[in-house]
């Protein structure tokens, strides 16, 4: 397929020009390799549009943006999206939140601390462990005269 014309020359040059710049760009080579960027990228992409769409249903623009809840939802998971992408663009390794060992910790400090404070409550421990104490009392078998 030959090129007939000279701007058409021109520009498939230009084109070729563009198409190897950007084989040479870091940001377009992570985008290429990563498949989370990509995702995110994607989810960002549709979440807007469909931003877009409820928002361009013919009321004002500001009151669909305070009143509906779909439309701040699909910004705000938009936002989260654009977030994360910038994030892995730039290389920052996300940290897994651990919830539950958060609170699993947080729950026994808060554990150590009220059986420290808490005499009733170190009782209460110790009864559900070792059983409940046996109420004793002495009774002296020998009379006094």
């Amino acid at each position: 397929m030959a090129v007939k014309t000279k701007d058409a020359r021109a520009t498939a040059v230009r084109a070729g020009k563009a198409a190897a710049g950007a084989r040479s760009n870091p940001y377009v080579q992570r985008l290429i390799e990563d498949e989370d960027l990509r995702d995110n990228v994607r989810e960002a992409f549709e979440s807007i549009r469909h931003a877009y769409k409820r928002m361009s249903n013919g009321k004002p623009p500001a009151k669909v943006l305070m009143q509906d809840k779909k439309v701040q939802r699909d910004l705000r998971e938009a936002s989260a999206s654009l977030r994360e992408a910038s994030e892995q663009l730039r290389g920052k390794r996300r940290r897994k939140k651990h919830r539950l060992r958060r609170f699993l910790f947080l729950a026994i400090i808060g554990t150590a601390i009220a059986l420290a404070v808490s005499e009733d409550a170190r009782k209460m421990v110790l009864d559900r462990l070792f059983g409940a104490e046996e109420e004793f009392e002495y009774t002296s078998t020998t009379s006094s005269a």
